[in-house]
């Protein structure tokens, strides 16, 4: 008996150890964490692989797009050249933490 109680004295002295309360989890974790990490970059790459849907799959869900030659630089540099830049009006519009009551 003597020598269980001994036995049984110094792991409880070692369970309340300081490489038991520190040491131990901090260990833990970094051997634990690069598992983790290497799932999650797995699932990442693993669903980044879709790639861009054609016109066709757009229209076949109900998306409207516009056709892949129909929206280019030179079109939307013309839209923006043909605006009025010159004469405008600043508007302010109603903030929502303004309470002015006109």
């Amino acid at each position: 008996m003597n020598t269980l109680d001994k036995i049984l004295a110094t792991a409880k002295r070692t369970v309340r150890g300081r490489f038991f309360k520190r040491g131990l989890p901090f260990i833990s974790l970094i051997l634990i964490l690069p598992l983790g990490v290497q799932k999650f970059a797995n699932l990442r790459y693993e669903y980044s692989k879709g790639g861009a849907i054609t016109f066709e799959e757009a229209e076949k869900q109900g998306i409207k797009m516009k056709k892949p030659g129909e929206v280019t630089l030179e079109t939307e540099f013309n839209k923006v050249k043909n605006l009025d830049i010159d004469n405008w009006e600043p508007i302010r519009i109603p903030r929502p933490w303004d309470e002015t009551i006109e």
